[in-house]
């Protein structure tokens, strides 16, 4: 009996699949999409990121600390949230002097499919 082989495909080809897919979606509709690595979302999505996405994905928040409020959180926690969104461009800040307001860079994240 012979058995098959699984081969990953390659990080370069894993880019261009998520590229291709962003720009499919793109196609059908669904315009301003980022298209995560599955090991991104797995370590950056966590339930309390999670919270802040989706929150932001539904309003507009003046400042960190507004967010804070409006998730009941630690204003410290919620930017130690935010920044780690932000090292992996899911969030950025409009800045208006000394207040900084997060938003997410896309209006829709997709997590790349297994297969």
């Amino acid at each position: 009996m012979s058995s098959i082989q699984f081969q990953p495909a390659s990080e370069e080809d894993r880019v261009d699949r998520r590229s291709e897919m962003a720009r499919a979606l793109a196609r059908g509709g669904m315009e301003d999409v980022q298209v995560l690595s599955l090991e991104t979302a797995q370590e950056v999505l966590t339930p309390k990121r999670y919270e802040i996405v989706d929150l932001l994905s539904r309003e507009d928040v003046d400042s960190v600390r507004a967010l804070a409020r409006r998730l009941d959180r630690d204003k410290a926690q919620v930017s130690r949230d935010l920044q780690a969104l932000a090292e992996h461009s899911i969030v950025t800040y409009d800045t208006d002097g000394r207040s900084k307001s997060p938003r997410l860079v896309q209006e829709h994240i997709v997590v790349e499919p297994l297969i």
